[in-house]
């Protein structure tokens, strides 16, 4: 998992055979702190995937410490309430570089081939203030304008194509009007570099999030 909600000057690697709960949030109801998603770690995938970070030439280090923030309870408690397979989770970079976040997930690609599931978790729109504003048919547009962009690029385009606007992503229609920092949307990078020359397809949208907010998810690889 790389979480949106995780981010360190260089990638680091959970690496905890059983990883704590992280509440990064406040000023909610007191049940929200008491959440519990009992899943193992893996130490043994976490070394490789931070051996193979390495080999990628980007500066990387293991966390033992680290546990997991709602970017990963939140999906996965949904996806897999049993929390019975293993999950590490991976940081962004706060420097949030596009090229770096696509290195990291064409590192990460080998362990695709052991079965394992490469989630980018983060958001196709993230501008809570855009949320709240009282001019919503503007937070319409920007969401719509900006998604459409989104899927006819990692949809439409083919591979180089994809990898080419997504470097450039700040140049999409009201790209910072719908992220005015990219924390949550660099897991796409990552994503998209797992499985660089393999299809994408849409697996969710909507357009009445919070009331009139577009917003999607993918799926990449064959």
């Amino acid at each position: 998992m790389i979480s949106g909600h995780w981010e360190e000057p260089d990638f680091a690697v959970m690496s905890s055979a059983w990883p704590p709960m992280v509440y990064d949030y406040g000023g909610f109801p007191e049940e929200l702190y008491h959440i519990r998603y009992p899943a193992p770690g893996s130490p043994e995938l976490a070394r490789q995937v931070h051996s193979l970070i390495q080999k990628a030439g980007l500066p990387s280090r293991l966390d033992s410490v680290r546990g997991f923030d709602h970017g990963t309870y939140s999906l996965l408690a949904v996806t897999h309430p049993d929390a019975a397979i293993p999950v590490v989770q991976v940081s962004i970079r706060c420097d949030y570089n596009p090229e770096s976040h696509m290195k990291l997930g064409r590192a990460l690609a080998p362990v695709r081939q052991q079965g394992i599931l490469i989630i980018g978790s983060g958001s196709s729109y993230d501008n809570l203030r855009g949320m709240m504003s009282v001019r919503l048919n503007s937070t319409e547009k920007h969401s719509a304008k900006f998604d459409a962009w989104l899927s006819e690029t990692l949809v439409h385009c083919s591979p180089t194509e994809r990898s080419a606007r997504l470097l450039e992503w700040h140049r999409a229609p009201f790209a910072r009007a719908v992220h005015p920092q990219e924390d949550h949307f660099v897991p796409l990078h990552v994503a998209v570099g797992t499985a660089e020359r393999e299809p994408g397809k849409v697996v969710y949208q909507e357009d009445k999030f919070f009331g009139n907010i577009t917003m999607s998810s993918y799926r990449f690889g064959n």
